[in-house]
């Protein structure tokens, strides 16, 4: 139902599966780093929410569909508040996570998806099968194995 924020079974917290470490091992703060100033996107000035914050704050979201964005954003800046210290961040209302989503933009993420994510499946994967749907040279399944892509 629209506008009824999802939630989790009860007696399991988005905090226990949310691990800021997981997500940052992936994703390395200094490839983040990179591709932001790579597309123009790095702070300019000090903000609740750094360009930064709200990259992995997206990555969170995609990862945590079934919960609210404002239950996925509190866990992830408890974790950032642990590793970068108790006033590191500070919780935004609507229009400043809106705003700041707004300012990162898409071409942030496209660009660390590009040079982060590969597929995990090899040849000998059992059940697994190529997909190129999307995928950025725009080329077919067939233009994928034949030119090796597996």
């Amino acid at each position: 139902m629209a506008g009824v924020p999802a939630g989790l079974p009860a007696g399991v917290r988005v905090s226990d599966h949310i691990s800021l470490g997981g997500i940052a091992k992936t994703f390395p703060p200094d490839r983040v780093q990179q591709v932001l100033a790579e597309t123009g996107k790095t702070s300019k000035r000090e903000r609740d929410l750094p360009a930064q914050v709200m990259v992995y704050y997206a990555i969170a979201m995609a990862l945590y569909m079934g919960s609210s964005t404002r239950e996925v954003l509190r866990c992830l800046l408890d974790g950032l508040r642990w590793l970068w210290g108790a006033d590191a961040v500070k919780v935004a209302g609507k229009s400043g996570i809106s705003q700041a989503r707004s300012r990162l933009g898409e071409m942030s993420l496209r660009r660390l998806y590009e040079q982060v994510v590969q597929p995990v499946a090899t040849r000998a994967t059992k059940g697994a099968k190529p997909s190129f749907a999307g995928h950025s040279s725009g080329g077919s399944l067939r233009d994928g194995i034949e030119g090796g892509g597996w």
